[in-house]
């Protein structure tokens, strides 16, 4: 019989905690996204710090309006936070083909990107 209270207890509890979770998760990445389009490395640093997280370790599962968030940073001219990107990815990362079947290098060069800081970063990461 105390089994039964037990069990149902624990259900809520577990409820619960996991739906902060996946909010908690969805707000990080609208405020990535922001500090990215805002061109505010030290908001966005602050922010990765204060989750503990890494940004080589969630890149991949970030997308700010369909977009990379290096394609993101390109877009916006946000120059310190694309260089700041670049620089915290291996060259697995940068060198993932995305949805339109361009690397973020070949996407940067095929659009009038190629004299940007960041370019000239990602170009140092892949070693070229």
């Amino acid at each position: 019989m105390r089994l039964v209270p037990i069990a149902i207890a624990a259900v809520i509890a577990a409820s619960s905690v996991s739906a902060p979770v996946h909010a908690n998760a969805d707000q990080l990445v609208a405020n990535i996204c922001d500090y990215v389009k805002s061109d505010d490395k030290n908001r966005l640093r602050k922010k990765l710090k204060e989750s503990r997280v890494k940004l080589r370790n969630i890149y991949t599962g970030i997308s700010c309006d369909g977009i990379s968030l290096l394609r993101t940073a390109y877009v916006a001219n946000a120059n310190d936070v694309g260089e700041f990107v670049a620089k915290r990815l291996g060259s697995d990362e940068l060198s993932v083909v995305e949805a339109d079947g361009k690397a973020i290098l070949d996407w940067a060069n095929a659009n009038g990107h190629s004299a940007s800081p960041i370019t000239a970063a990602v170009k140092e990461r892949l070693g070229n």
